[in-house]
């Protein structure tokens, strides 16, 4: 979820806390603690500030693993409010898990997903019934701090609340697998390995992406209306020696390690050079697809010269940044 989703989450758990008699749940110090434990996965968001596939590769990996989730985070914060704020520890550490815990499962429901079972299992979860902003949830929460205000029962508030995001959940995963019947339906005589429905910020219109043996289909549902915008057929495999070549890529690992359906092109741009980009289908916006991986490839010695990952949304800017690599 966006940062400020989380934070809010964090001041739910602050108003559950009005159960524990043995702290102050509206003391500076525990608002602060759930608050951060709240947010304090999110902390290798700085990884960005080294390079995009430092920041792809890591981004909701070990910070949200098993050992952080359940043991790292929570035995620091957990120090760090005894020290600076002389709060319970035991009390502490149970209030910091919970927050920390509804921080990391909130994320599995995302598309975008998390690698929540490292180090037992290395891939991704994602259910993808949540967009990363969904604004039925931010309001939900925006009113529980209004109804809290007025009514001073911030531990009934917490219980309705979240009763009622669970019914909203589980909506969005019946409006997804309804989806997906009528997307079968709409391809019958598809062979279908693939499919991805995947939510956007507007709550009746979801991304649709679909694998066949032949090819792929990119298009979008409003109100249960399944309309495909692009059709690509499958691209021959690139020729072995070159893709020994690229595989060994930092941006193309990084990549394929987080794209979980793309496409590639090959393209001759100068007798000695050739670009290979491939493009993650999942993220098409107003006629553009603007997560890639480019790279420009020796065509001799298939050497890797230049590349880049990342979100770019026009073709200057993502030759600047592949240039500039």
């Amino acid at each position: 979820m966006d940062t400020l989703t989380h934070t809010l989450m964090g001041g739910t758990i602050v108003g559950l806390a009005a159960i524990d008699p043995s702290i102050d749940p509206v003391s500076v110090g525990f608002i602060t603690t759930v608050v951060g434990a709240s947010l304090v996965p999110d902390v290798d968001t700085v990884m960005k500030l080294k390079n995009n596939a430092v920041y792809i590769t890591h981004h909701r990996g070990i910070t949200h693993s098993l050992p952080f989730t359940f043991f790292i985070w929570p035995v620091l914060l957990t120090a760090l409010s005894v020290l600076l704020f002389d709060l319970p520890a035991l009390n502490m550490y149970l209030w910091i898990q919970f927050a920390v815990f509804m921080h990391v499962f909130v994320d599995i429901f995302n598309s975008y997903g998390t690698q929540a079972l490292r180090p037992l299992r290395h891939i991704w979860i994602q259910i993808g019934i949540i967009n990363t902003i969904d604004v039925p949830i931010l309001l939900l929460h925006v009113l529980y701090f209004i109804l809290w205000y007025f009514t001073g029962m911030p531990v009934l508030l917490f219980i309705g609340l979240y009763a009622v995001l669970a019914i909203y959940y589980i909506a969005r995963y019946m409006m997804q697998r309804s989806l997906v019947t009528k997307v079968t339906r709409q391809l019958p005589n598809e062979e279908i390995s693939r499919l991805f429905c995947m939510p956007t910020i507007h709550y009746f219109e979801w991304r649709i992406v679909v694998v066949t043996k032949k090819a792929y289909y990119v298009g979008r549902s409003f109100r249960g209306n399944i309309i495909f915008y692009d059709r690509f057929n499958k691209s021959k495999p690139i020729e072995e020696e070159r893709f020994k070549s690229i595989k060994q890529d930092e941006n193309f690992k990084a990549f394929t390690f987080f794209s979980s359906i793309y496409r590639y092109e090959v393209t001759d741009i100068s007798d000695k050079l050739v670009e290979i980009r491939y493009i993650d289908l999942r993220y098409l916006k107003e006629g553009h697809y603007p997560f890639v991986c480019i790279m420009q490839v020796d065509r001799e010695t298939h050497e890797v010269l230049h590349s880049y990952t990342g979100w770019v949304f026009t073709e200057s800017k993502l030759q600047k940044k592949l240039l500039g690599s």
